[in-house]
């Protein structure tokens, strides 16, 4: 999985300091649409963490706002990793978050079925290396310096 995972992020630009922000940028420039990222109550440790609907418009990408920053930025890296792998799988918060629709409409609606547990090992893995990927990679001598003295 780690090979497979790898060879999906072939080509795709890591900020190195990573950076959120100019990851989210990347992806929304290959995907060639906005990329949305906002906070929802009602994501928590005992819902789905976070969330991605994509739309034909935007992909918006939903995360709980309760959490620690390292932890959400963990969230949306999953939820991006989704998106990259090609998933399209629902999610288990559509009640929590739609509690006065029909499941079942809603999920026609968002056009998707469930994510296996495979997707799920996977997105976690991709999400694992593009964060630990950009502090994992062999830096020149120059590259240290400049990265020491705050210079990058």
């Amino acid at each position: 999985m780690r090979r497979r995972c790898e060879a999906r992020l072939r080509g795709i630009r890591v900020p190195d300091p990573f950076d959120l922000d100019q990851f989210c940028d990347e992806v929304a420039a290959r995907r060639g649409r906005p990329l949305i990222r906002q906070p929802i109550p009602g994501l928590s440790a005992e819902a789905p963490c976070g969330l991605w609907i994509g739309t034909d418009r935007a992909d918006h990408v939903f995360f709980d706002p309760g959490t620690s920053p390292l932890h959400a930025e963990h969230i949306v890296l999953h939820e991006l990793s989704h998106i990259l792998c090609g998933h399209s799988g629902a999610d288990a918060a559509i009640g929590r978050l739609f509690p006065d629709l029909d499941p079942d409409a809603v999920r026609r609606v968002l056009g998707r079925a469930g994510y296996t547990d495979a997707q799920e090992r996977e997105a976690e893995m991709m999400a694992s290396l593009i964060r630990g990927g950009s502090s994992r990679r062999p830096r020149t001598a120059l590259g240290r310096v400049t990265d020491a003295l705050g210079l990058t």
